[in-house]
C-alpha cells in the first residue's frame, strides 16, 4: 500500500498547496448496498462506481490534479484497516494518517492538519471527502484550483457549493448573503436536510448544495480550532512537535484520542467561525455525494447509465464492491 517517504518538492507555482482526503466514514445510510453475502458491511470509499476505480482513488486523484501527490495527505480509520492495508494509494508514508479511533470530523482534519503545519508551516490546504462521484470532473478541478487560489491570499475558509440541480431534500444547504454573481459570497448559515419546499425555497434565494469541500490557509484553519477546542490543538500539536518516532507518536495520539470528546466540524466549528466564511459556486459537474440509495439511482437513472450498461457490471469488479451493480441487484431482487 506505501512506499517510502518522498521529499516535498521545493519548486512550482503553488509550493504551498496541500490537500487533505477524508476517508474515515462509515457510510451508514448506504449500508442496504454495501452489505456483502457474509453480513459485512463496506465503507462506501472502499467501493466503486460502474466499475471504476474506488471512490477513495478517485478522491485522491481528484485532490492530486488540485496539488500534487506529495502533497496529498489521507486521513483513514485504524478499524477499516482490512479495507485499505492493500491497497495501493501511491502517496508517501508520511501522508498516510490512521486515527485510532473515530471523535468526529473535527478531529479527522485537525491531526492532518498539525501534521501538515509541521512540515509546512506556510501551507494552503485543500480539505475533500473521499466517498463522491463526479461526471465533469474538469468543472470541478477549475473550482478547486480557484479556491486554492483565493486561500492563499486571504483568511477565509472558502467552502464549495455545488450549484443545485433539484430539490434535493436528503442535502445540506449553504444559504449566502451577498450579491449574486460576486466570486466569493459571505456565508449567512447552514441548513441540514430541509424538506423538499424549504429547500426549493433556499434554491430560489441562491442557495447552494453543501459538499463539504473546503480552501483554507493552515494557520487560520488553526485558529479557527484553537478557538472551539484548544487544549486539543496544544496537546496533539506536542505530540506531533516532540515524537519523531512514529511508533511512539502513534501510541501518544492513541492516548490522547481515548480522552476526547467527539466533535463535528460543521456543527461545532465552522458554524462559530461564520465571519472567517465565503461560499465560491461550482458551476454543475454531475456531483453527487451517493449517501442514500436515492442518490445512487438518481445518478443511474437520471444522469448518466442506461439498465443495459448496468446489468453487465460485475459486483466486484477491479476487486471493489460496484455500487452500480449492486443497485441493479437489489432492483431485480425486488
Amino acid at each position: 500500500m506505501r512506499r517510502e517517504a518522498n521529499a516535498v518538492p521545493a519548486c512550482g507555482p503553488a509550493i504551498h498547496d496541500w490537500a487533505i482526503v477524508l476517508a474515515g466514514g462509515e457510510g451508514s445510510r448506504l449500508q442496504s448496498l454495501t452489505t456483502t453475502a457474509n453480513g459485512m458491511s463496506v465503507p462506501k470509499q472502499f467501493c466503486s462506481f460502474h466499475g471504476g476505480p474506488s471512490l477513495l482513488h478517485a478522491a485522491l486523484e481528484r485532490a492530486a490534479n488540485a496539488t500534487t501527490r506529495e502533497r496529498t495527505s489521507v486521513v483513514l480509520a485504524s478499524h477499516h484497516r482490512r479495507w485499505w492495508e492493500h491497497l495501493h494509494l501511491g502517496l508517501a508514508d508520511d501522508n498516510i494518517v490512521v486515527q485510532p479511533f473515530s471523535r468526529g470530523t473535527a478531529y479527522g482534519i485537525l491531526l492532518p492538519l498539525l501534521q501538515i503545519l509541521h512540515r509546512d508551516p506556510n501551507a494552503t490546504l485543500l480539505v475533500l471527502p473521499s466517498d463522491h462521484y463526479v461526471r465533469a470532473e474538469d468543472v470541478l478541478a477549475a473550482s478547486l484550483k480557484q479556491a486554492l487560489a483565493r486561500a492563499r491570499e486571504h483568511d477565509e475558509i472558502i467552502l464549495l457549493g455545488m450549484e443545485p440541480e433539484e430539490a434535493d431534500p436528503e442535502l445540506g444547504y449553504i444559504v449566502v448573503d451577498g450579491e449574486p454573481g460576486r466570486a466569493i459570497q459571505s456565508v449567512k448559515q447552514f441548513v441540514e436536510k430541509p424538506i423538499a419546499a424549504h429547500a426549493r425555497a433556499l434554491i430560489e434565494r441562491g442557495g447552494l448544495w453543501n459538499s463539504f469541500i473546503f480552501a483554507a490557509n493552515g494557520a487560520a484553519l488553526l485558529e479557527v480550532f484553537e478557538a472551539r477546542t484548544p487544549d486539543a490543538v496544544a496537546e496533539l500539536r506536542g505530540i506531533i512537535e516532540q515524537s519523531p518516532d512514529r511508533q511512539v507518536r502513534d501510541r501518544r495520539i492513541a492516548g490522547l484520542y481515548e480522552t476526547l470528546v467527539p466533535l463535528d466540524f460543521s456543527r461545532d466549528i465552522l458554524e462559530h467561525a461564520s465571519g472567517k466564511l465565503g461560499a465560491m459556486t461550482v458551476p454543475r459537474c454531475g456531483w453527487s455525494d451517493l449517501g442514500t440509495p436515492r442518490r445512487i439511482a438518481d445518478v443511474l437513472e437520471r444522469r448518466e447509465l442506461k439498465s443495459a450498461q448496468r446489468s453487465a457490471v460485475a459486483p466486484h469488479a477491479r476487486g471493489f464492491l460496484d455500487l452500480a451493480a449492486r443497485h441493479a441487484q437489489l432492483q431485480v431482487a425486488r
